[in-house]
């Protein structure tokens, strides 16, 4: 469930980092076993997994978006719709929560051995009657905000829908979804705090923000001197140089269909040791291999499913991925000597696992040609006008 529940944060954005990956760390503290070990799957879920989801997140309509603007030099017309990986990312879901539980269970947690526990860790405590009532006052919310949603997307004139042709793919709800994971997480937010007692007026939404921005002084510490070295690396143009070289070489190998696929995929992972952002990543590599791709018959879709998955696997083993130095923060709580060396160790397993099931996967998705989101073909049509808007 931790892993699960890691993996479907990443809707809403980065949440995971500074939320699930500690509670991990307290319940299996709470539960006896070592609380690295809940963090350990906590981060693998959130940061290996993290193109994964049964939704869509906002990291959707940002790398379509990129990968459109590339797909423009050589398919002036084309369109990526932001739901384009949807179905092979759906079904990654429970891949990765598959084996993000066999690696916990199977290599880390015997590895970290039995927890000795200091006496105050946290206690699960049974939910008080106002909390009960504020997760009720959430799901009625919940259910609400999913009615409005669907009442707009499912009649074929929908308000939702785009006007005159009734599309979902390229209608408001999926240009603005970054605007409905927003408001969806406020009002689930509010309302569990009106029915839980915390919340009476506006100023206790302010108050409740500046408590949790209050505990982020440590992290941000961490963070200045972080950024710094990430800027310096950045300055420096290597991790530009690591790109355009490894697309260089890619393009030389001479492979095709699976093999190139998979080379991608390894160039990806192996780029993202040396830079963090998926987005910034992805920016510098699109507009080289969309249209390399293209030009070989394989659609923009295909090209950014494969990287998203090389983006992903290796996060969690990432000196450049921005919440590193706060991870090893969440390790040294349990244990004061962890460093860079304990974190890439203990997620070095996930890393591998991911990369060699993930990737099998995707092969396989390309050998029973199976679209990977609505509107989204493996293979660009033949002609002139290949890959048009309708």
């Amino acid at each position: 469930m931790i892993v699960f529940a890691g993996v479907l944060s990443n809707a809403a954005s980065e949440v995971g980092y500074v939320l699930l990956i500690p509670l991990a760390g307290m319940i299996f503290g709470a539960v006896g076993r070592h609380p690295l070990a809940g963090m350990a799957a906590a981060f693998a879920g959130v940061s290996g997994g993290y193109s994964a989801n049964l939704l869509l997140g906002t990291v959707d309509p940002l790398l379509s978006g990129i990968s459109q603007e590339a797909a423009h030099i050589v398919l002036p017309d084309y369109v990526v719709n932001p739901a384009c990986n949807y179905y092979f990312m759906f079904v990654s879901t429970f891949l990765i929560t598959g084996l993000g539980t066999w690696v916990t269970e199977r290599i880390v947690a015997p590895r970290l051995g039995p927890w000795k526990a200091s006496g105050t860790e946290e206690k699960i405590e049974p939910l008080a009657a106002s909390e009960r009532r504020g997760l009720r006052f959430a799901l009625v919310t919940s259910i609400a905000f999913t009615a409005l949603t669907l009442w707009g997307l499912l009649p074929a004139d929908g308000f939702l829908r785009q006007a005159g042709t009734g599309s979902v793919i390229h209608s408001p709800f999926l240009g603005g979804i970054v605007t409905f994971i927003f408001f969806g997480g406020t009002l689930l937010g509010i309302a569990y705090g009106i029915g839980a007692g915390t919340v009476k007026n506006d100023a206790d939404v302010i108050r409740g923000m500046s408590q949790q921005m209050s505990t982020m002084g440590g992290y941000m510490v961490l963070v200045f001197f972080a950024a710094q070295f990430v800027a310096y690396f950045n300055w420096t143009k290597l991790g530009l140089i690591v790109a355009v070289k490894g697309a260089g070489a890619l393009q030389a190998a001479g492979l095709h269909e699976a093999p190139l696929f998979l080379a991608f995929i390894l160039l990806a992972a192996m780029i993202n040791l040396v830079m963090g952002s998926a987005s910034a990543k992805w920016a510098v590599m699109a507009p080289v291999f969309v249209p390399m791709f293209a030009l070989l018959g394989y659609s923009p879709e295909l090209t950014q499913g494969a990287y998203r998955v090389g983006d992903s696997v290796s996060n969690v083993i990432s000196p450049m991925m921005s919440y590193f130095a706060l991870i090893i923060a969440f390790f040294q709580k349990y244990e004061p000597k962890a460093g860079i060396g304990t974190l890439v160790a203990t997620m070095l397993p996930y890393t591998l696992v991911f990369l060699l099931g993930w990737s099998v996967l995707f092969v396989g998705w390309i050998l029973l040609d199976v679209p990977l989101g609505p509107g989204s073909p493996l293979m660009l049509p033949t002609g002139p006008t290949a890959g048009a808007a309708p």
